[in-house]
């Protein structure tokens, strides 16, 4: 990937969060994680080559949407730190997540993480959540922090950069069998 290509994967980027929000309802109760391979994205193999400064333009990006549609945001780590999240301290108090003790560097939770960490206003680190919606660019499998009825979305775009994209929103589990009503007329 050329260095005059990195402005792109921002507005590649915010085309894709704008699909997942065409996709389902954000807004402030809502949890969207990222998971992002930098490596994969300027064309390499995911963990050995993460670019700066293509975690920024996808942070950027991120964030920007944040903004626009109201979410709360977590950042993937990669198997290092195995694959803790980043996210605002206000996000963890808002929903009652459990932080650990770590900082994630490009070399120990990946560039994405890395840089999102340092973009963040109070940053902190949680194990585990689950998420009402996630992209995943560059297969980093995001699916461990997803609510557990995952519904695939498919973007107008299929790759960022280099890297492979999918997404999921989630929906509560239909139960209750043969005789059960999901909707009223």
């Amino acid at each position: 990937m050329l260095e005059a290509d990195f402005p792109l994967l921002k507005q590649q980027t915010l085309q894709v969060l704008d699909d997942l929000a065409a996709s389902t309802t954000l807004e402030e109760d809502s949890i969207v994680v990222i998971g992002c391979s930098s490596s994969e994205v300027v064309g390499r193999k995911i963990g050995t080559a993460g670019s700066a400064e293509a975690a920024a333009q996808i942070v950027a990006a991120v964030l920007e949407a944040r903004q626009k549609y109201n979410f709360h945001v977590a950042f993937q780590c990669c198997e290092h730190l195995n694959r803790a999240l980043v996210v605002e301290r206000a996000t963890m108090k808002a929903f009652h997540l459990e932080e650990v003790t770590v900082i994630p560097v490009p070399t120990a939770g990946g560039q994405t993480a890395s840089t999102a960490y340092k973009a963040l206003h109070q940053p902190v680190l949680v194990e585990s959540i689950q998420a009402h919606a996630g992209i995943d660019i560059g297969d980093t499998l995001i699916g461990m922090h997803l609510r557990p009825v995952a519904v695939p979305v498919r973007p107008t775009l299929r790759t960022i950069g280099e890297a492979h994209v999918t997404m999921a929103k989630t929906r509560p589990k239909l139960i209750g069998g043969a005789r059960a009503i999901y909707v009223l007329d």
